[in-house]
């Protein structure tokens, strides 16, 4: 079904068509305050900025012109040049009804979808995943599963860390001071403990440095034992991260990492070189950036001068491949900030190339912990994501078990696992994805405010309404608004498809969930306003309604958002 605000889109665009004025100003917005309409839009101010004329004589001209009948009462002229729409009693309800029987909730899918793939997560094999990754991993995936809800072709990559002078260091510990036990107990740990005895070893060991250097060479040339070891430490690294991305809910559909570009490096190289994109500078293959103010001073290096490739030869390749095997339209790479200066490099050199992609950079702040600064462990160190995962379920199971004692054990794991995870992931999602935030258990536990928590327990609530109703045909019911509350819950519901989309706009799931926050706010006032199983008739049909279709919205929002919404808490 075509949204509120696309029709209204229309039927302006076509107004300015007809006076011969610019119809690419277009643009309706849903109205921040309900006394100035439901929906408004400043074409005529934008229009008379342009042509140095009166924006109300404008707006009163295009009032005019504009036919809404079906939709909404004549738009309303107010401040400089706004136009107020007030949508029609009959629209609002027909528009209820037809989203009620609508497994989408009122979205249409994209006309022209294309095949987007999103570079997210990428943790380093023989590392722990550690709360830096949260961002990239819970914006990633709600980026993949909204692109696909509206109908875009989305392939996610996990480009994990799986080659580099690292693996010299942990091959020779491997061979020397493996610890068998405590590999199998925890592989992580003991693949850690092992590359950091040996990089603080060989520090004073000039003989460990060489040993270590020809271990990675061994590899790198192709060494049947060091590939093996290699081999089983991508495969035990993987399992653990498997074991987080299970309890995240997260999948991916592709994992290659850095070694399966590792052939395509030198290639990508000799043609850079060829082609005069490149050039040696000091020994080392450089692109220079004469052209462009803030990269002049600082070229992109894809070769060293001793030989060995860098993060940006493995990116151009990765790149090129995406490219050329997946077809893509667009490549999203959701990584912080600080990455801004090595993509629009990578980006440059791209187009440099030839290569025609949308590639995006997706960036993000920081975590930080209650002293404002990067969120460490005590010792200084990452603190482990696993650990933040178990603490957030073991807070949320005591607080289900508090709130309702009475619960299965079988039942409370499932909902201490929902939200407790559900509210670390939405206390990212509902920040700026640019926003440095503090972390906080006690509020993103809450089931008070803009939290996971409140959001799921609003969605249970209304699901305990029909547990008392009984059985009832909701597809059946009569959509009938007789109550203002009824009616502002209707707009707001109405909203949800044109939300969605415009996530993506400029990569900002914090707009669903804000959303989604609007909402649960809203069918609480609403609630208070309208008894819904003490009405009868038409009444209570349509607030059963309004009911099922916001429990319906809350709980598709939520699953856009990688959060599951729990039956009871």
């Amino acid at each position: 079904m075509q949204t509120v605000r696309a029709l209204l889109e229309e039927r302006l665009r076509a107004a300015l068509d007809a006076l011969g004025l610019d119809s690419s100003v277009a643009e309706v917005s849903a109205s921040t305050d309900a006394r100035f309409g439901d929906y408004q839009t400043n074409a005529a101010m934008v229009l008379a900025k342009r042509e140095r004329k009166n924006p109300r004589e404008i707006g009163a001209t295009l009032a005019d012109a504009i036919d809404v009948s079906g939709i909404a009462a004549k738009p309303e002229l107010a401040g400089a040049g706004f136009l107020n729409f007030r949508l029609e009693p009959a629209f609002v309800e027909s528009a209820v009804a037809a989203m009620l029987a609508d497994p989408r909730c009122g979205l249409d899918p994209v006309k022209n979808p294309q095949t987007i793939v999103i570079d997210f997560s990428s943790p380093n094999v023989a590392k722990p995943m550690h709360v830096g990754h949260i961002r990239s991993t819970f914006i990633g995936d709600a980026l993949a599963r909204i692109a696909r809800f509206v109908g875009h072709r989305v392939i996610t990559d996990n480009h994990i860390g799986d080659w580099g002078t690292q693996f010299g260091k942990v091959i020779w510990g491997w061979k020397n001071w493996l610890d068998a036990a405590a590999l199998e107990r925890d592989p992580i740990a003991e693949l850690v403990r092992l590359y950091r005895e040996v990089d603080a070893a060989e520090k004073n060991d000039e003989a460990l440095r060489v040993a270590v250097r020809e271990e990675l060479v061994k590899l790198q040339q192709g060494d049947p034992e060091n590939r093996a070891i290699w081999q089983k430490v991508v495969e035990l690294s993987w399992r653990e991260f498997e074991k987080l991305y299970a309890l995240l809910d997260i999948r991916f559909d592709e994992q290659l990492g850095e070694s399966f570009f590792n052939d395509r490096l030198a290639p990508i190289c000799e043609r850079l070189e060829q082609s005069g994109i490149a050039r040696i500078s000091d020994g080392a293959l450089c692109v220079f950036f004469p052209d462009i103010p803030e990269l002049a001073e600082r070229p992109c290096l894809v070769r060293k001068s001793d030989g060995g490739f860098l993060y940006a030869t493995t990116d151009l390749a990765t790149l090129e491949f995406r490219i050329t095997e997946w077809k893509a339209d667009a490549i999203w790479y959701v990584t912080g900030a600080p990455q801004a200066l090595h993509f629009q490099q990578v980006f440059e050199v791209a187009r440099r190339m030839g290569w025609n992609v949308r590639a995006e950079h997706v960036a993000f702040g920081s975590i930080l912990g209650e002293n404002r600064k990067i969120m460490r462990t005590r010792s200084g160190e990452n603190v482990q994501l696993g650990d933040v995962l178990r603490e957030a379920i073991d807070r949320a199971r005591q607080i289900i078990t508090e709130k309702n004692p009475e619960l299965p054990e079988t039942e409370r794991e499932t909902v201490a696992q929902a939200v407790g995870v559900g509210a670390l992931k939405y206390a990212e999602l509902s920040q700026h994805r640019m926003t440095d935030y503090v972390f906080s258990w006690e509020k993103m536990l809450s089931f008070q405010g803009n939290t996971a928590p409140y959001l799921q327990n609003a969605y249970v609530r209304i699901r305990s309404i029909f547990r008392k109703a009984g059985e009832v045909d909701i597809s059946k019911s009569t959509v009938q608004i007789t109550d203002p509350a009824e009616r502002t819950l209707a707009i707001k519901l109405l909203q949800f498809a044109e939300v969605v989309p415009a996530v993506l706009t400029d990569f900002r799931p914090n707009l669903l969930a804000n959303y989604l926050y609007e909402l649960a706010t809203t069918f609480h006032s609403f609630y208070e306003a309208c008894p819904v199983l003490k009405s009868e008739g038409v009444v209570r049909e349509t607030r059963l309604a309004f009911c099922d279709l916001t429990a319906k919205v809350l709980r598709t929002g939520l699953d856009l958002l990688g959060i599951r919404c729990p039956e009871k808490m």
